[in-house]
């Protein structure tokens, strides 16, 4: 007696195809039938992992940083402390042969005025600075007092030379005494005042007559 033939399977629906490993469940999400899909994902970093080498050329500061401590000063910073001194400080100390400025001062008026006198005033003005300066500093300071004495000898003596010689002006010998005093006294004054704005003392002609001491 002839077997009824076996009714065959009907095939599986689309999407119902088993799994890679054959457990009939579906695909795993990001696979294809080759295999997983390869995953992306960055690369390496460079120069962040401890022991890594920095990249060539050394790490590049990050942006806005402005210059390295030390480089330079910072725009409006002015000059480094004692590089040099601000402006209108002045010298330091006292000048050079004199306890103070105003010594100086006053002995520069003893010698360039009395030269001063003698231009402006004729042969017989020459010594009313340096005792101007013997009165007004005289008693205060040493230095002041000696050269202003010695001025006003020198300036004395050539103003009676001057009186003499305009005195005796109606002949010749008072006109040769005359500009001889003027001319010495306007000289020697500015050699003497030269010296002293040196801090040094100027030995004047005639200083051996002491009119005053």
């Amino acid at each position: 007696m002839t077997e009824p033939p076996t009714p065959r399977d009907d095939p599986p629906p689309v999407g119902d195809t088993p799994s890679a490993a054959g457990h009939g469940g579906e695909r795993a999400s990001g696979e294809t039938a080759a295999g997983p899909a390869p995953t992306v994902g960055p690369g390496p970093s460079i120069g962040t992992g401890p022991g890594t080498p920095p990249p060539p050329g050394g790490t590049p500061p990050p942006p806005d940083a402005g210059p390295p401590p030390g480089a330079y000063p910072p725009p409006g910073a002015g000059p480094a402390p004692g590089a040099y001194p601000p402006p209108g400080a002045g010298p330091v100390g006292p000048p050079i042969g004199y306890a103070s400025s105003d010594d100086k001062t006053w002995v520069l008026v003893a010698h360039f005025g009395g030269a001063a006198g003698m231009l402006l005033l004729g042969a017989i003005g020459g010594w009313i600075a340096p005792l101007i300066a013997l009165t007004a500093q005289g008693t205060r300071s040493p230095t002041v007092r000696a050269h202003a004495v010695a001025a006003l000898n020198f300036q004395l003596v050539l103003s009676i030379v001057g009186l003499i010689g305009w005195i005796t002006a109606c002949i010749w010998v008072g006109w040769l005494f005359l500009v001889a005093a003027w001319l010495l006294g306007v000289i020697v004054g500015i050699i003497a005042g030269v010296n002293a704005n040196d801090g040094k003392f100027y030995q004047y002609p005639f200083s051996s007559l002491q009119l005053i001491k």
